[in-house]
């Protein structure tokens, strides 16, 4: 008997993520894990699971999901976006419990390219070297090393949930400053102070060659003083590699484990999670910091993401009032709650 969830339309590039395959890159195998983990561990908060826990990641358009266990509780955190459940929705960074037989979608994510789909328990799956964590391109966790399609029907840990008041966190989870903050290096002193100003100073956008390795921009080129190749080293999380075409990479979850491009910045590791919501087309500018501004900012976000338990409402009492997605769906020019 299927004892889980059963995917009936898969959506786009959905895959399992947790907090990324640790240990590993010495043998060359990548980290990988969600490429927004800010939003995969505010998901698993508001179910009641351990921050690591695996979820479903899925880009642009979410699954269609049938429950085929007695009951389960989900939360989706991806931008303003819902979970349909025939005429109903459950807005995002809310849980809601659903039984054997239902279905549900999440349809078109809003506001983010991103969505995570959280479920109490999480998943009965067998980890690869640790982790739940889907590699596309080696085909390692998950399942299968694979998107999920039509049909597949992923096991739960738990296939009862209690009786219990669900829960919403009211505020979205932290976005991006109005410049991504970066910290210079490691290999900056490959590039002209000209380049360096092009760097900081210039807009630029996200191509289409946008995926969970990396993010290609376009604009300004950026002047090299050293030439384009370095010996090859290690590649942290929100590397910004500047090849010879002089355009800048960020590097993401699914990054390479050492590259040979001098890399002239780092994104900050509070800034990087929410650069992983911005797809093609987006605009975005850079701001140097110092280490213990990075630091800091670390920190801020570390304590907002410890305090969501204290943060978590009850469902029932805000029942799916949901500001920014009646704004940005333009159906009124304001609201009040009667509740206050």
């Amino acid at each position: 008997m299927n004892v889980g969830l059963r995917i009936v339309a898969p959506g786009v590039m959905t895959t399992l993520q947790d907090l990324g395959r640790q240990g590993y890159q010495r043998f060359g195998v990548p980290v990988s894990g969600a490429l927004d983990q800010v939003g995969l561990r505010v998901a698993n908060a508001i179910v009641g699971n351990a921050p690591g826990t695996a979820c479903l990641e899925f880009a642009y358009q979410g699954s269609t999901i049938e429950v085929t266990v007695p009951s389960t509780r989900v939360a989706l955190v991806g931008g303003t976006s819902s979970i349909e459940i025939g005429r109903d929705r459950v807005p995002a960074r809310q849980s809601v419990v659903l039984g054997r037989g239902q279905q549900f979608r999440i349809g078109p994510l809003v506001g983010s390219t991103v969505g995570y789909l959280a479920v109490e328990g999480g998943f009965d799956i067998k980890p690869v070297l640790g982790s739940h964590a889907t590699y596309v391109r080696a085909g390692i966790g998950g399942v299968e090393g694979r998107p999920l399609r039509a049909g597949d029907v992923l096991k739960l840990r738990c296939g009862e949930v209690a009786d219990r008041e669900d829960v919403m966190l009211p505020e979205p989870e932290p976005g991006l400053p109005p410049r991504v903050r970066v910290v210079l290096g490691p290999q900056d002193d490959y590039f002209t102070p000209a380049g360096i100003r092009a760097f900081l100073e210039s807009t630029y956008t996200i191509t289409r060659d946008c995926d969970r390795m990396g993010m290609r921009l376009d604009g300004p080129p950026i002047e090299h003083a050293k030439g384009y190749n370095i010996v090859s080293d290690g590649i942290a999380p929100g590397a910004i590699q500047v090849p010879g075409h002089q355009r800048p990479i960020v590097l993401l979850a699914d990054r390479q484990t050492t590259g040979g491009y001098p890399k002239i910045a780092t994104v900050i590791s509070a800034d990087v999670s929410p650069l992983g919501r911005f797809g093609p087309g987006a605009k975005i500018a850079f701001e140097a910091v110092s280490l213990e501004e990075a630091d800091a900012a670390r920190r801020k976000l570390e304590e907002w993401l410890h305090a969501i338990p204290s943060r978590l409402v009850s469902a029932t009492r805000i029942r799916a009032v949901d500001n920014a997605a009646l704004l940005s769906a333009n159906l009124i020019s304001g609201m009040v709650n009667a509740y206050d």
